[in-house]
């Protein structure tokens, strides 16, 4: 699971590296920043509940409902456009390339209440970086507004948990006055 976190934050991301020229194609990587976190989040919930974190499974179902109400409307907004294909693991929390079902499941056996908050709020937070660039780089009004509102959306869903985090306890860390493992 640390690696997971450590390919999250170094892993450059072909979304942040294209220039976003119209609405359509930001509306493309929009949905799809929705639908992998509304995916995530149901597959966080139910690892939690199965787990007894009813708290945690909570947040993440309500996290879920968020973002499939976002990709929702999105989609309604997007009627009737025509909108380019974007890359499958472009946006990917978990899965870059086609998904392994071995590793998927170990990921899964490995993700304690910080880990997954930890993964969440690394996509939230690269969702907002996504939006903010688009927002600087953007010369056409439109493509302007929307990346404002889905920034404005990330930093609120960053918010929701960073609040989460804060009530799961830290990880075990060795230190000289108490080293080693405390499991053995």
């Amino acid at each position: 699971t640390a690696e997971v976190l450590q390919q999250e934050k170094e892993a450059p991301k072909a979304g942040l590296r294209k220039r976003i020229g119209s609405v359509g194609l930001l509306y493309a990587h929009a949905l799809l920043i929705e639908h992998e976190a509304a995916e995530r989040y149901h597959e966080f919930a139910s690892h939690m509940a199965e787990h007894g974190n009813d708290t945690l499974a909570e947040l993440f179902e309500q996290l879920a409902e968020f973002e499939g109400e976002h990709a929702y409307h999105l989609a309604k907004k997007t009627a009737g456009m025509t909108l380019p294909k974007i890359a499958a693991g472009e946006h990917a929390w978990l899965d870059r390339e086609a998904p392994v079902p071995e590793a998927h499941a170990f990921v899964y056996r490995m993700l304690t209440p910080r880990v997954a908050l930890e993964i969440a709020l690394r996509a939230e937070e690269r969702a907002k970086v996504f939006f903010e660039k688009v927002l600087a780089e953007a010369s056409d009004a439109g493509v302007r507004e929307v990346a404002l509102d889905m920034a404005r959306d990330e930093q609120a869903h960053i918010a929701w948990v960073n609040e989460a985090l804060a009530r799961v306890p830290q990880p075990y860390r060795p230190s000289e006055e108490q080293p080693g493992d405390p499991t053995i």
